[in-house]
């Protein structure tokens, strides 16, 4: 090993060397329990994101942390069951994502939680107050109530005919009612009718919403949840198919045929989640931690799905796109 190196590893070593010794009194090292919304690969981008920043605060998995990962992969009955198992483990802290992260304060009330993401942490009792969580739960929150009309807006100016609009969203997800509502009010603001579409409620619903879909629908709207996450690949084939524009919020659920993301940035969300982790691990507690809101946002254009569905971006919008995929 390089010098240069040797003492960037001694160095955060030694940053993370006092808990880390206590740790190894007590037989073990921190045990971080990351329990993802999605699937492994699915998530990994974000995943990588928050290792990555633990690394550069001197925690490296393996040596100074012990990460266990769990997956939901769509399924929100695993959100229990990975919070019993985070529990039975003991492990220092959680990290969550979402909607699990009531059922992992459900289950304890004692082992710090930090939340991802989180689009209303206090209407759902996680904190007591984005200034003073208080309890054992903190973390990031993505109240942008005014990301859903920008992206129909943005759609707007990329397809001026646009008027017709179909939501895809899962009934049984807590953000649901309150996201479709402002889909519903930022339509109507645009002029653009709602094409109903039928209910979904666990993955082999997603196919035969397509096939009952009616009325002419040019975009889809997907809110983002744990199962249209792990499902996004499915969801956006089928749009294709049906020659709708996949509108997602955020990037990572573009992958095999979605047009537009536009909303905050996960990758920077599980990075600062990092810094939560940090501070935690180190003596801070959870409940004196102020809940954070996003700060960094990116717009993503799939160009590619664009010319196959005959749809001209305008050069405008292009410029102004953190990413325009080719």
């Amino acid at each position: 090993m390089r010098r240069r190196e040797f003492l960037g590893v001694l160095g955060g070593a030694a940053a993370a060397w006092p808990l880390a010794a206590r740790a190894q009194q007590a037989g073990k090292v921190p045990t971080i329990g990351f329990f993802g919304n999605s699937g492994a690969s699915g998530g990994g981008p974000w995943t990588a994101a928050f290792v990555q920043r633990l690394r550069e605060l001197g925690w490296v998995d393996g040596r100074t942390i012990q990460i266990e990962y769990r997956w939901s992969e769509g399924r929100t009955e695993s959100n229990a069951e990975a919070a019993a198992d985070f529990v039975r483990r003991k492990v220092d802290v959680i990290v969550s994502f979402g909607g699990a992260t009531l059922a992992m304060k459900q289950a304890t009330s004692v082992i710090p939680i930090v939340f991802t993401v989180d689009a209303d942490p206090v209407g759902r009792g996680l904190v007591a107050s984005l200034a003073r969580p208080g309890g054992n739960v903190t973390g990031l929150s993505a109240q942008s109530t005014e990301l859903v009309g920008k992206r129909l807006e943005l759609m707007r100016e990329i397809v001026p005919e646009f008027r017709r609009l179909a939501i895809l969203a899962n009934a049984d997800f807590f953000g649901a009612a309150q996201e479709i509502g402002l889909v519903r009010a930022a339509a109507g603001k645009l002029g653009v009718d709602i094409v109903d579409m039928p209910e979904v409620r666990k993955p082999e619903n997603i196919a035969p919403a397509f096939a009952a879909l009616k009325g002419g629908a040019q975009v889809l709207y997907v809110s983002g949840d744990a199962l249209t996450n792990a499902a996004h690949l499915r969801i956006n084939t089928l749009a294709l198919g049906a020659r709708l524009l996949a509108v997602w919020p955020h990037r990572l659920s573009l992958e095999g045929g979605g047009f537009l993301s536009y909303g905050v940035n996960y990758d920077n969300l599980h990075r600062r989640a990092a810094d939560f982790v940090d501070k935690i691990l180190r003596g801070a507690k959870p409940g004196d931690l102020p809940v954070e809101q996003p700060t960094k946002f990116e717009m993503v254009i799939n160009t590619t799905v664009a010319k196959a569905l005959g749809v001209t971006v305008p050069e405008p919008i292009l410029v102004r796109a953190d990413e325009v995929i080719e």
